[in-house]
Formats: structure tokens, C-alpha cells, sequence
């Protein structure tokens, strides 16, 4: 009988939760996400869908980690290095799961996040910009920070690739410095 629970209770989420309980810490997160984005209003066309990332993402069990290839494109699987950009896209999904797929065939590409600023700016409300000119001062400013970064960063030493990737974070605009600095300056 006492195996039967044991196996009852490795099959379920509870032993998942117990023994790695920083799951709860990212459902606290989602939620908390999902209350602002709802509730309150704030940006809930960003942070919805981040919430429901988070939760899937860190779904107890699912396995849903990103496996992180070296910088030749090769990463280990069962024990047998494989190049991640020979492999066909089904091998992908099955091997390493749909979020590997996600990553290395939508985003590691380059393919999906021009495709999300774009849904994201053509549904960006600026009726309470048009509304009230005096906001697009916060417009004229951002564009001022790109500039001014851009220069210090250059005056610093940094090559002008890495200086525009820090510019662009001054213009106040998260995704495009992402995008941005994924193209101009990423990590080798």
C-alpha cells in the first residue's frame, strides 16, 4: 500500500513543487503579473502574456527549460553532441522539447521578436498623447537619452557597436534594446 502513495505522489505535481520549490516563487510572480495587468491596468498588454510565459514556463515538471547551446551551435544530447542548426525541425521538438523549438526556430533566429514590436506597436493607444501634447516631450526626451548615451558610451571606450546596443537602452524602450543589442553586440 505504501507503494502505491509513493507512486501515487511521484506521479503528481506535489513531488515536482517539494522537491524544487522555486516554482512557487515564479507562480507568485505570474500572479502578481496578472494582477497588474488585469486588475489595475498597468501595460496589460505586456504583462499578461509575461505572466502566462512565466506560468507555462515553470510548469512543475514540464521540463520547459531553454538547453542552451555552446557557441559552435552544439549542445548535448543523451550524451551525443549535435549541431542545433543541422537538425531537423520534428528532431528539435521531440529531442528538447517546445520551448527549445520556440527558442532556437523563432526567437534565437531573429524571426519573432521583429514580428511581436510590431503587434505590440500597431496596437499602441496615442490618443492620450494626441490628447495632451505636452507628453510628447517624454518622446523628444527618450530620443535625447538615446544620443547621450550613445556618446558617453563612446567617450568610455566602448566600441561603437556596444555603444549604440547602450544607446538604445536610452531611449526608454525594453524590447527594441533587446532586439537591438542581440544584432549589434551579443554575447560570444
Amino acid at each position: 500500500m505504501k507503494e502505491i502513495f509513493q507512486n501515487l505522489y511521484e506521479m503528481t505535481v506535489f513531488s515536482n513543487i517539494i522537491a524544487e520549490p522555486q516554482f512557487l516563487v515564479m507562480y507568485a510572480i505570474a500572479f502578481i503579473l496578472l494582477y497588474l495587468g488585469i486588475k489595475k491596468q498597468y501595460e496589460p498588454l505586456l504583462l499578461v502574456p509575461i505572466a502566462f510565459g512565466v506560468l507555462l514556463a515553470n510548469f512543475p515538471g514540464g521540463d520547459m527549460g531553454v538547453i542552451q547551446a555552446d557557441e559552435n551551435g552544439l549542445i548535448n544530447i543523451h550524451g551525443v553532441m549535435k549541431n542545433i542548426w543541422e537538425m531537423p525541425l520534428h528532431d528539435i521538438a521531440h529531442e528538447l522539447g517546445i520551448m527549445n523549438f520556440i527558442y532556437y526556430m523563432l526567437i534565437k533566429t531573429g524571426f519573432l521578436p521583429p514580428i511581436i514590436f510590431m503587434g505590440v506597436g500597431a496596437l499602441t493607444d496615442f490618443g492620450p498623447m494626441l490628447r495632451n501634447l505636452r507628453l510628447s516631450i517624454f518622446g523628444a526626451a527618450a530620443q535625447l537619452g538615446i544620443f547621450t548615451v550613445l556618446l558617453v558610451a563612446i567617450l568610455m571606450g566602448f566600441t561603437p557597436k556596444e555603444a549604440g546596443s547602450l544607446g538604445i537602452i536610452g531611449g526608454a524602450d525594453g524590447p527594441t534594446a533587446i532586439f537591438t543589442t542581440i544584432k549589434l553586440a551579443p554575447i560570444c
